[in-house]
């Protein structure tokens, strides 16, 4: 386990410099001009060069990627070019209402996704399995704006019983977190009910029915703990995606998380703040992964770490 550790988290490191790397390099690529965007349109020449070399953009690109990264391993984000705030504060600030959605989304979408797909594999080629299954191509489907525009609309302005936006009570985070479950409960529904269908096919599932068990006890005690495995894979996939990846929703309900943030630093061109975003959710993703893989094991012993 430890040597596991140590060489998983040695790829890590060196999967996160990689992705730093290149996100820099298409950053540096883009034609946009920070320094023309801080200085302002009717600022000069001068004032542009001036503010560029402040910043240190007029460097060969090894020089400023160098800064970058030794800044990086120390902690350092670097500064908001537009914000004048340190990255790092203006991420650890976004951090908590984005780590409640992923959650709260995560939740939902296993709730909702995973028990779609145990009743759909359940009732294999039958009426539930099918009308269960046109439900997840609709979640799949459906575009995140829409599904969130739709329930705000029901649930917010016809009914009441949701704020229409916003951020800090439980209330406020029921809507976004259902537009985000709808869409994953689509994609899990259809890996559960695939898993399933394989284990219900295993020997030992025939066995405890030989020996008489119930059909719910078969499919709970013993088909879904073995059928979770991909499940268990695509959580630590989604742990990245919702960490950046959720503009949409956050922009609709006006969720203040860091996809948002990224958004806002994209149209105005704030490299640090990209970078930073980038980072994080990079090692977002590294770390579910590992955390998938490590508790995988708990879940099929016959599954070694090597």
């Amino acid at each position: 386990m430890v040597a596991y550790l140590i060489r998983r988290l040695v790829q890590a490191v060196l999967i996160l410099i990689g992705v730093s790397f290149v996100t820099f390099v298409l950053l540096y690529l883009v034609p946009a001009d920070p320094a023309r965007q801080i200085a302002g349109r009717s600022a000069t020449a001068a004032t542009v060069e001036s503010i560029r070399e402040q910043l240190g953009l007029n460097l060969p690109f090894y020089e400023q990627y160098w800064r970058y990264f030794v800044n990086l391993i120390q902690g350092d984000f670097g500064r908001s070019y537009i914000q004048k705030s340190q990255v790092g504060e203006l991420i650890a600030a976004r951090l908590p209402p984005t780590l409640l959605l992923m959650a709260a989304a995560i939740c939902a979408e296993l709730v909702f996704g995973l028990t779609m797909g145990v009743i759909a594999a359940a009732n294999r080629r039958r009426i539930g399995d099918n009308l269960l299954m046109i439900v997840s191509f609709v979640g799949v489907s459906a575009p995140q704006f829409v599904v969130g525009i739709l329930l705000l609309y029901l649930f917010a302005v016809k009914l009441g019983w949701f704020p229409i936006g916003g951020y800090g009570t439980a209330a406020h985070i029921v809507l976004p977190a259902l537009s985000l479950g709808f869409l994953g409960a689509g994609w899990y529904s259809r890996m559960m009910r695939s898993s399933m269908l394989d284990v219900l096919e295993q020997d030992y599932v025939r066995t405890a029915r030989a020996k008489g068990a119930g059909r719910w006890r078969v499919i709970v005690a013993h088909a879904v703990p073995n059928a979770l495995l991909p499940v268990i894979a695509m959580i630590g996939i989604d742990i990245g995606l919702f960490m950046s990846g959720i503009v949409v929703v956050e922009s609709v309900f006006g969720w203040p998380g860091i996809g948002q943030l990224a958004w806002q630093a994209i149209q105005r061109v704030d490299i640090p703040v990209i970078m930073g975003v980038t980072v994080v959710s990079a090692t977002a993703i590294v770390l579910g992964n590992l955390l998938a893989d490590l508790v995988a094991p708990f879940i099929d012993p016959r599954i070694k770490l090597r």
